[in-house]
């Protein structure tokens, strides 16, 4: 039997889960550091993954030692990543077919990022279709993940329940924030681990996702 109920929208972060940009924020934080005379590790770049950059800039402040304010810090780190997404954008397996895919069943789409509006924008309109309803981005929130307030804020700009959505990450930070929020969260698998936890959903991939894999998520 076919579970008939619907996601309202689906919620979908960017960095990590729709593209793989995660080696590019890295890349641009090795950068900053370099131009600091301070060093920066893998394990210093996967601390980060999922984290506002309100809050990342000021951890890469002090630990590379910068003059530089926060926000200033985010516009560096910012225009490093966005200059190597105008060279190529790799799309996490799945995500471009199951965005056209519900875009067709005219089911309601968010992109829900801690990156930069401009960022998200770029990468928005790089999908080579009408993919999103709206943008919830850094900085449209006072309190970025883990908070709830990206993800409440998105459903309400749709006009919809949180908990009638569901909401697709691939870090514990934003997952943390999309089941604060009370969507129905789904941890997709990439650079960084996302710890089992009563209620968790976590998926390997959404390649071969299906309209009824989301409905089964409501049974």
């Amino acid at each position: 039997m076919i579970f008939e109920q619907l996601p309202a929208a689906v919620l979908w972060d960017m960095d990590g889960t729709l593209i793989d940009s995660e080696p590019y924020w890295m890349s641009s934080e090795r950068t900053f550091a370099s131009a600091n005379n301070s060093s920066w590790t893998e394990q210093d770049g996967l601390s980060l993954v999922g984290m506002s950059l309100y809050d990342s800039s000021k951890i890469i402040k002090e630990k590379v030692g910068s003059d530089l304010d926060p926000e200033q810090i985010i516009q560096h780190l910012t225009d490093g990543v966005s200059s190597q997404l105008k060279q190529e954008i790799f799309w996490r397996p799945g995500a471009k077919e199951l965005l056209l895919l519900l875009r067709k069943s005219k089911i309601k789409t968010a992109l829900v990022t801690m990156s930069m509006r401009r960022m998200a924008q770029q990468v928005a309109d790089s999908v080579g279709f009408n993919a999103f309803d709206v943008i919830v981005a850094g900085d449209d929130v006072r309190h970025g993940k883990p908070h709830p307030e990206p993800y409440l804020k998105a459903a309400e700009l749709l006009g919809v329940r949180p908990e009638d959505c569901v909401a697709f990450e691939d870090s514990l930070t934003g997952l943390r924030s999309a089941e604060a929020a009370n969507t129905k969260a789904v941890g997709i698998k990439n650079i960084v681990e996302i710890p089992i936890a009563p209620g968790r959903i976590t998926w390997p991939t959404l390649e071969g996702v299906t309209i009824n894999d989301l409905r089964e998520l409501f049974k």
